[in-house]
């Protein structure tokens, strides 16, 4: 074994983590509150490393880099994902890598199969994906990704605007665009109604996978753990009043 790979992700109300042995297991843990429930990223964030570990049958010494979503999203949760990543990686003398939570949720569908992805007819996956964040304030977080790249920068938006800037879009040929995330949810009439595929709600498509930002994480270059910073795009909900 040349290493694990930890996996975390915190910018949505979801607590997802993940250990990566290369040539061994793939484990996901992860809590996924009720619409009604608020989230629970600092009580369940550690215990859910402990028990990835655990089932992945790998300790802490085994572990060769740490992975973390970096957003946008959530401004507490991301806070809280960022701040253990990098307190674990001083603790274990481990590198840390910061992974783009649009990215991991766009690039996630490559790990559901076309039943998990519940789609009218279970369409093969050909064409661009859109991952879009719920950011609150009557606006969204999104990205286009296709063939393992960036064809539209991640960037904050009303879901109408989005709308139309996916309706001018022909990209995607033959092939439907694939909307995902809790704001493809929110918003799926608006993004129908551009032409955009959205899997049921249920679907696991529209969770962050921890195992996809540790599969993106291993193979790039790690940061200075000082320079690893959330990426919000906007300004958070809850500002630190100035001095």
């Amino acid at each position: 074994m040349t290493g694990a790979i930890v996996g975390i992700d915190t910018a949505t109300r979801a607590t997802a983590v993940a250990v990566l042995v290369p040539g061994g297991r793939e484990v996901e843990r992860r809590d996924d509150p009720a619409p009604h429930e608020s989230p629970r990223h600092a009580q369940v964030l550690q215990p859910l490393l402990e028990q990835a570990l655990e089932q992945a049958a790998v300790t802490w010494d085994d572990v060769a880099t740490i992975c973390v979503g970096v957003g946008p999203g959530g401004f507490t949760g991301l806070r809280l994902g960022i701040s253990t990543a990098r307190a674990l990686a001083q603790g274990h003398d481990l590198p840390v890598v910061g992974v783009s939570t649009l990215e991991a949720l766009g690039r996630g569908v490559e790990l559901a199969t076309p039943k998990e992805l519940d789609l009218p007819g279970a369409p093969e996956i050909a064409g661009p994906v859109l991952a879009v964040l719920d950011a609150r304030r009557g606006e969204v977080f999104a990205a286009i990704y296709r063939h393992h790249r960036v064809t539209m920068e991640p960037s904050v938006f009303t879901p109408a605007d989005l709308a139309e800037r996916v309706a001018a879009r022909r990209e995607w040929g033959r092939s439907p665009m694939l909307g995902v995330g809790d704001g493809a949810v929110r918003f799926r009439s608006e993004l129908e109604r551009s032409g955009v595929a959205v899997p049921s709600d249920s679907s696991r498509a529209h969770r962050v996978s921890a195992l996809m930002v540790a599969r993106l994480g291993r193979a790039r270059e790690p940061v200075d753990r000082d320079a690893l910073l959330p990426d919000y795009l906007r300004e958070p909900d809850a500002v630190p009043p100035k001095p």
